[in-house]
């Protein structure tokens, strides 16, 4: 059962309001979703982790609560998140866990290198090794051409069909969950963030002093990108271990979220 959501905000070193939204019970987990979303891509599991966790779920910025600036930057997502960890921990009293999907996932491995704020970290499918082949030809001049004439729905759809590779049923019913529309008000962000995956160069090395434990959570049927890029990050986290999710793929807590949240529970209770 699911506890009411309570809105925070903080600002990032931007100036830029970052909103996140407190439930549970316990030590502060918090959320960072990936492209095309907000605090809301979490509804499927927050029961589920609730009763283990006070989630801190944000809004990133341009969708949701949040605020937005003019020009687009990776590292500014990145301070964003830091501020929300960084406020949080300072309030329990001690470092807080962190869990990213996606693009959030992303976001988070460089998160964990900013702050010493972080106990734990669970990261699902961050898109960090990259290649051309990842966008289909013509991808970004399709999504302007949607964008200027305000068919987001199709823009989500053609993200998840070409890019995440989702099967046409899956997708039909993805369309059917609560955050749907959410994922539709932040349509226009799915042109900046996949210019921001391809023009990303995967230090490994970078990580090789990071002490934070890491959760890497793999679907077994997600896209090759994919789970090439959880193998390059397991190689290059010195304290890593990786939870195959079997017969999943890309959003497992929507299509499992028990198998899901049952990972993310067990590798934040370790001691």
């Amino acid at each position: 059962m699911t506890t009411q959501q309570v809105m925070d905000k903080v600002l990032s070193s931007d100036g830029t309001p970052i909103a996140f939204w407190r439930s549970g019970r316990g030590r502060p987990l918090v959320l960072v979703h990936g492209t095309a979303a907000d605090h809301s891509r979490w509804q499927s599991v927050r029961g589920l982790l609730e009763d283990h966790a006070t989630l801190c779920a944000v809004d990133r910025r341009g969708r949701g609560q949040s605020g937005d600036a003019e020009d687009y930057d990776l590292g500014r997502e990145v301070e964003d998140v830091v501020a929300v960890v960084d406020t949080v921990a300072d309030e329990w009293g001690e470092p807080v866990d962190l869990l990213g999907h996606s693009y959030g996932a992303f976001i988070g491995l460089d998160v964990a290198r900013r702050t010493p704020n972080l106990r734990r970290l669970a990261l699902y499918e961050a898109p960090v090794v990259m290649s051309d082949a990842v966008y289909p030809a013509g991808f970004a001049p399709r999504i302007e051409r949607l964008l200027a004439e305000d068919r987001r729905d199709e823009v989500v759809a053609l993200f998840f069909r070409e890019v995440v590779r989702m099967p046409e049923d899956q997708l039909s019913a993805f369309r059917q969950l609560p955050a749907w529309p959410a994922r539709v008000a932040a349509a226009h962000t799915i042109l900046r963030e996949a210019r921001a995956t391809t023009s990303f160069r995967w230090e490994p090395e970078s990580f090789a002093a990071l002490s934070v434990p890491v959760l890497l959570l793999s679907g077994s049927v997600s896209p090759a990108f994919l789970r090439t890029a959880t193998a390059a990050q397991a190689d290059a986290l010195p304290d890593v271990r990786v939870t195959v999710l079997e017969g999943q793929a890309h959003t497992a807590m929507d299509t499992a979220p028990e198998l899901f949240a049952d990972a993310v529970i067990g590798f934040l209770s370790e001691e």
